[in-house]
């Protein structure tokens, strides 16, 4: 079997474990999907794994998809085996063995037994999106339950079986063990068929000290293929009888279409041009004749100019229009906060922060095969549940005939273009009836992606008597349309006057907008405003990156101010000592000697040395992060290099460390790189930075010594690890080139050239 195996690894891109389970006994497909497994197949093609994944379902079949429901996360084949399927998938964050593990441990058996089946519609029940740090605190959780479930119905089995009392019966190996030896397999139990149990909710879970899974640096499945270049990303895929489609954007936002002059492309054979109101897309066999074309075709458009242009959006914020206020927090005596107003000794600061895109370093890719009754679409989203409804209301496919199925992308961290390149692929494929494949450029990526919206804080405080905050108060300035709203209008239906949802959620972008530190009172007020100028996006912890950017630059200026040492200042007015802890731990780490910042004698040459530290406790409720930089600032060029960041991270419990480890790196690298360099420019009609000259990203030589300190708590729920460290890296920057330069950058990109202009 062994050389049978390693051939087909060299022709077939799939899932390791898919691979070796793919031979032996295989299922017919009937009998898997009403045993509720899957049914692997063999595609030699780029995409084989997720083409088969695509014959699982047999026509008119369809599996249990209700939450309550242990068959819609969990089944279990004749030899044993467990197929999971998440409503969540992985974006890079390591839960493909994550979600292994915590199965594993309730169920008694090895990663190596278990099957990930992840963000298809037809086979996983709708967990929610991928976002908000949500994949293990809660996907992997309920997934976890299931197994616990499942564990008690297949102990209450082999009572049966075994004529044992189940209290007295084991879960290991994939057995059901009595005390004198007998054991009875799990596939001989249940293999085949469902449980037919619902989820309990009460269902014990295995203790921490009997943990052998749980808390493992298990190796992630997905490595070795990304790390050699075989790993099927949505780009890589192929369907038997693929088009390639492109779509032409307007040459100013909100232009529309006045004429197509198809014979532009008559010398380009093959290509069909597609035309829906104000939406012009392009299909052809061949792909690069689809991109000839998109370049080629003569449209004539209107004139558009409704954009401000960035560099008024300070003067947007302030101005509005406003749809709302809101009061987001409020405790303690209100006369203080009302003091501040005419307060002669408070302390005043604004922070901005720019509109943002993902800067996902492969643009978006789709693929869809949509016909007049049925279809389906495979795209890189972190929603496919919640965008199965709009693709279906696009098309006028019934919801229970259309499939959406996650694949790979290049990582997005909030929601890039890949919905959009998505629902490019679904108009052209029910334009033409056959599969298309979307393909953006790097231009359509940079000019086109939804943005991290625009936020503008002002703060104030006073400092009381005994050096403690004694009033504070922070005003924000945000789109309305970033706050709780659900959908995010789609480039194409919008084009095509199609009817869908609007408005996007980006998460409460107004939390963490006070300080941890105990102020006698305190006031948080959003002031939200219209639409953004672009399209606003949730982009990695929403709203939370500027928030703690403003908060914590601002904490460390009341610290100067006092003429306290910042990490001093924090930690003796924190009062949840899990927040003390991990400030505590990044002291030690840094070797951090209390003094008052600015340093006065820090230079080396030209160059100014400084430190710097923030903390975060993550939307008020989850993870805990401390966050301290060293940096040193050239003064003659303004450069801003960050030689160490030391990070104390307190998640809960952590089902995999080195994926924890891995997300916390990964969170200081993308934000140090929207700290330093990132900001979309427009003017009144179109996005400038389209490019990677004009939209740069942190460079591999910029990478600085990076030492992480992570707090296991075994006893405690697992939270999120996919944002929170992202939080408190702008303002740990900016804290340590203040301490290293006297100077106070409160806007974000810290470029050199606004560094040097403020240095003189």
């Amino acid at each position: 079997m062994a050389p049978l195996v390693a051939a087909l690894e060299g022709l077939v891109q799939v899932d390791e474990i898919s691979l070796r389970r793919a031979v032996p006994g295989m299922l017919s497909r009937r009998a898997a999907i009403k045993a509720g497994a899957l049914f692997v197949g063999f595609c030699l093609a780029p995409g084989g794994a997720a083409l088969a994944q695509t014959a699982a379902v047999a026509p008119g079949e369809r599996r249990s998809l209700a939450l309550d429901n242990v068959d819609s996360f969990l089944a279990v084949g004749a030899d044993g085996t467990v197929v999971v399927y998440s409503g969540k998938v992985d974006l890079g964050t390591g839960h493909r063995i994550a979600i292994r593990q915590m199965v594993g441990e309730e169920l008694g058996i090895g990663v190596e037994r278990i099957e990930l089946i992840e963000g298809d519609t037809a086979l996983t029940p709708n967990q929610g999106p991928t976002a908000g740090s949500t994949g293990i605190m809660r996907g992997g959780v309920e997934l976890r339950q299931a197994a616990a479930t499942a564990r008690e119905a297949l102990l209450a089995m082999g009572a049966q079986r075994l004529q044992s009392p189940a209290e007295q019966l084991t879960l290991a190996s994939g057995e059901v063990r009595a005390a004198d030896g007998r054991s009875v397999g799990i596939g001989s139990l249940v293999g085949g068929r469902t449980f037919d149990v619902k989820m309990n909710p009460k269902a014990p879970l295995k203790k921490p000290a009997d943990y052998k899974l749980v808390g493992q640096s298990l190796p992630r499945p997905d490595i070795p293929a990304k790390v050699t270049g075989r790993h099927v990303y949505v780009h890589d895929l192929v369907v038997p009888g693929m088009l390639h489609g492109r779509v032409l954007r307007p040459p100013s936002v909100g232009a529309k279409v006045r004429s197509v002059d198809e014979s532009s492309i008559s010398k380009l054979p093959g290509v069909r041009v597609v035309r829906i109101v104000d939406f012009v897309g392009v299909v052809s066999a061949d792909e690069w004749a689809a991109v000839r074309a998109a370049r080629e075709l003569k449209v004539q458009w209107s004139d558009s100019a409704e954009l401000i242009g960035h560099t008024a959006l300070v003067d947007w914020a302030r101005r509005g229009p406003f749809v709302a206020e809101e009061i987001i927090t409020a405790k303690g005596d209100a006369a203080r906060v009302d003091a501040l107003r005419d307060a002669p000794d408070a302390l005043r600061a604004t922070y901005g922060w720019p509109i943002q895109s993902h800067g996902s370093i492969g643009p978006s890719c789709a693929v869809a095969d949509v016909r007049a009754d049925a279809g389906t679409v495979w795209t890189a989203s972190q929603a496919s549940h919640r965008f199965l409804n709009i693709f279906a209301g696009l098309v006028d496919v019934p919801r229970d005939k259309l499939r959406v199925i996650y694949v790979d992308g290049p990582g997005c961290y909030g929601m890039n273009g890949s919905d959009d390149a998505a629902a490019d692929a679904v108009l052209l494929s029910r334009a033409v009836g056959k599969p298309v494949r979307v393909q953006w450029s790097r231009e359509d990526e940079l000019g086109w992606d939804p943005k991290g919206p625009p936020q503008l804080l002002d703060m104030a405080a006073t400092l009381a008597p005994d050096g403690g905050i004694d009033a504070w108060q922070t005003d924000m300035w945000v789109p309305r349309a970033t706050a709780n709203l659900e959908w995010i209008p789609l480039l194409s239906p919008l084009a095509a006057g199609l009817k869908q949802p609007v408005g996007q959620s980006t998460g409460l972008v107004s939390q963490n907008g006070d300080p941890p530190y105990g102020p006698k009172a305190v006031v948080v007020k959003a002031h939200w405003l219209g639409p953004s100028p672009l399209r606003p996006s949730n982009i990695r912890a929403p709203g939370k990156v500027a928030n703690c950017f403003a908060v914590e630059s601002f904490v460390d200026e009341l610290a100067a101010k006092a003429e306290v040492d910042p990490l001093a200042f924090r930690l003796q007015r924190v009062s949840n000592p899990r927040s003390a802890e991990v400030i505590r731990r990044v002291g030690e780490m840094m070797d951090w000697k209390p003094r008052p910042s600015p340093a006065n004698a820090s230079m080396r040459g030209t160059t100014s040395v400084g430190r710097g530290m923030a903390f975060i406790h993550y939307k008020n409720s989850e993870t805990h992060v401390a966050m301290a930089m060293e940096v040193e600032v050239d003064r003659a060029s303004g450069e801003i290099a960050v030689k160490r960041v030391c990070c104390a991270h307190d998640c809960g419990l952590m089902i995999n460390p080195d994926a924890v480890r891995a997300q916390v790196e990964g969170n200081i690298l993308q934000t140090l790189s929207r700290t330093l360099y990132e900001e979309t420019t427009f003017d009144r009609s179109r996005v400038l930075s389209v490019d990677w000259v004009s939209y740069p990203l942190l460079r591999f030589p910029s990478v600085p010594r990076l030492d992480i300190a992570l707090i296991d708590r075994r006893d405690d729920p697992p939270l999120g690890a996919g944002e929170a460290a992202s939080s408190p890296v702008p303002a740990a920057l900016a804290n340590a080139v203040f301490d290293a330069t006297g100077v106070r950058m409160r806007s974000v990109p810290f470029t050199a050239l606004k560094l040097k202009s403020m240095l003189g």
